[in-house]
């Protein structure tokens, strides 16, 4: 089933539980407006792969695998606030990577943007990717696919976008963001989520969500000591 006709994300639509929250994402977009000097660099991602995240306290079962899993911290700050907002995080002390805060306001949650199709603004993309254009066929399928590769490409960045607020679009740093939600729902399927450690990489963490056969979803991969605790688990 397509996407339908988008509409802007509503506050409400968000404030339930991420794991409710991350497959409703999917067929969306994330928009953004970067302004550098006089120019302005507007980027739409249609939104193809999802993980969610619960920090401490939020839902029936602890997530081992989420930054607010011990509490609330300069780090993970966003994750506690209003959702909507965008919690953008330096990943290996390099990858900016994009989280839509959800949940009530003072319960920490949030669902990675795990990758996308750049549906315009490809150009712009590539150039803050490094990639020579014009883009190969394979080239545009992995601008986005994987969860440094979509910060890249949209545009935000740690520190300076932390907590930019995807639902009134309000500029902060010279950027704004909007997410779109779809009109009506795309068909997903589930599974472990990519690269995590431990159990919270393994199937009872079934938190990724993803548009079944779409090419840019990234491949998957065992995190560290995650296919350890698989094979325990069975």
């Amino acid at each position: 089933m397509g996407a339908g006709a988008l509409r802007r994300a509503t506050r409400a639509e968000l404030s339930g539980l991420p794991l409710e929250v991350a497959p409703r994402l999917l067929g969306g977009q994330l928009r953004t407006v970067v302004t550098t000097g006089d120019e302005h660099v507007e980027m739409y991602l249609r939104i193809t792969e999802v993980e969610a995240y619960h920090g401490h306290g939020t839902g029936t079962e602890p997530d081992p695998g989420s930054h607010a899993r011990m509490g609330r911290t300069a780090r993970n700050a966003t994750m506690w606030g209003e959702p909507g907002h965008l919690y953008v995080y330096l990943s290996h002390g390099i990858h900016s990577c994009v989280n839509v805060v959800c949940g009530s306001e003072g319960q920490a949650g949030g669902v990675l943007l795990r990758a996308g199709e750049v549906v315009f603004g490809a150009d712009a993309a590539a150039s803050r990717r490094g990639i020579a254009t014009p883009l190969s066929r394979t080239a545009l399928r992995d601008l986005a696919r994987g969860p440094g590769r979509l910060g890249q490409a949209v545009g935000l960045r740690h520190p300076l976008h932390d907590g930019i607020d995807a639902i009134s679009g309000i500029e902060l740093h010279g950027a704004r963001a909007e997410l779109w939600m779809p009109g009506q729902p795309v068909e997903w399927s589930s599974g472990p989520r990519v690269g995590v450690a431990g159990v919270a990489g393994t199937a009872a963490f079934p938190w990724r969500f993803w548009i079944a056969d779409d090419p840019t979803v990234s491949p998957f991969r065992w995190g560290r000591g995650a296919a350890e605790a698989a094979r325990s688990l069975a």
